[in-house]
């Protein structure tokens, strides 16, 4: 499903594992947006951070697949 804005809270599910991962931060860098994720059920495990990709009027996780029914909150 396409998203219009990434935002923190928001799901996401790795592609190749299917484990979820939950947005805990949102940041840029220089012309760079990234965001910090945590994988949900295991706290105890380092956060990754994974470069936004933009398409258009909609962004991106690669590798990634937004899990919620709906991004208008």
């Amino acid at each position: 499903m396409p998203v219009k804005k990434i935002q923190v809270g928001q799901v996401w599910k790795k592609d190749d594992s299917g484990d979820t991962f939950l947005i805990t931060k949102i940041y840029s860098e220089a012309l760079t947006t990234f965001a910090v994720l945590r994988k949900t059920g295991s706290e105890d495990q380092p956060p990754i951070r994974i470069k936004v990709a933009k398409s258009g009027a909609t962004v991106i996780l690669p590798g990634f697949t937004f899990t919620q029914e709906s991004d208008e909150f």
